[in-house]
């Protein structure tokens, strides 16, 4: 199988956006961690359909104009991390998750490390809302976009417990002239 790639500059840094035969198959982060999720081949396609409205989605999501996504998705994966991959897709805007919720969530309560594992190979970061998984404690813990962007992720929801585990983001990190291709 082959890929279509269009890099994208957020408020959150670089992504890449990629497509599938039939859906959005990545957003990944520049750089990221060589192997965490394997796409290839890969070829730059600017003009693809598919990534033109995810990066269209993204922006207003950016802008604070969008609370959900509505694209098609082509998760690559084991049976089991698409699972958690599809249960991160139920968690609402603005609310945050632990790993053992989710588990119980996919019928495997005893799970909860297997269920970060899985989360840290999401391969459709913010769409598929990763960031908004956290520790047991409240802490935010890993996060492939390293955690000052999952916090910023967070603040830009409007999700307010858990903030003093970090400093404070930039204040000028969303605005949306910051967002181009």
């Amino acid at each position: 199988m082959s890929y279509s790639f269009k890099l994208i500059d957020t408020p959150v840094g670089q992504l890449k956006l990629v497509a599938g035969t039939s859906g959005l198959a990545g957003v990944l982060w520049v750089p990221d961690k060589a192997g965490r999720v394997r796409l290839d081949p890969l070829r730059e396609d600017r003009d693809n359909p598919v990534l033109i409205d995810a990066q269209g989605q993204l922006q207003a999501y950016f802008a604070g104009k969008r609370t959900g996504f509505e694209l098609s998705l082509e998760f690559n994966g084991t049976p089991f991390q698409k699972m958690v991959w599809h249960a991160l897709l139920t968690i609402p805007y603005g609310e945050t998750r632990t790993y053992r919720d989710i588990a119980i969530q996919i019928g495997h309560p005893a799970a909860m490390r297997a269920v970060g594992a899985a989360n840290g190979r999401n391969p459709i970061s913010i769409i598929a809302p990763c960031h908004r998984v956290i520790g047991a404690s409240g802490a935010l813990t890993g996060f492939a976009g390293g955690l000052q962007v999952k916090q910023q992720l967070l603040s830009l929801e409007g999700w307010r417990s858990g903030l003093k585990h970090l400093p404070n983001p930039e204040p000028d990190r969303f605005q949306p002239a910051l967002f181009s291709d």
